[in-house]
């Protein structure tokens, strides 16, 4: 056992303007992220302080500036920075990321679509937070 403990958020819904189609630029739509932060969380748990740990609240925060900013073609970028971000913080082992995109462009009956990627500390350049 690896002694990381995972922190999940699911089902985050925020309104961009991503896609590869101008009328997706124009009209957006809803994504919907996915995030599991691998990291040690024995230190918080002992004494019971925010501060020891990774805020979920403030990991909830970076990604809605980020599917709701700058808009990009593909939701692969989009996990992509999403990931980055993330694993500023120096606390982080590793990210899994999902984004659902469930109004796709797809001319037939469709549920979802999505894209997943982990990554972890050694992939991305990281801040001390």
């Amino acid at each position: 056992m690896d002694g990381l403990d995972e922190i999940t958020l699911t089902g985050l819904r925020v309104f961009g303007r991503h896609g590869v189609f101008d009328f997706e630029r124009e009209q957006g739509q809803h994504f919907v992220i996915d995030v599991v932060l691998r990291l040690r969380t024995a230190d918080a748990a002992r004494s019971d302080d925010v501060r020891d740990t990774v805020h979920y609240g403030e990991v909830a925060e970076t990604i809605v500036a980020i599917v709701a900013g700058e808009p990009v073609n593909l939701i692969e970028t989009l996990a992509e920075r999403i990931a980055a971000a993330v694993l500023a913080d120096s606390r982080l082992a590793s990210v899994r990321v999902t984004v659902h995109k469930p109004g796709a462009p797809i001319d037939a009956e469709f549920s979802d679509v999505s894209v997943s990627i982990e990554r972890s500390a050694t992939d991305t350049p990281r801040s001390t937070s």
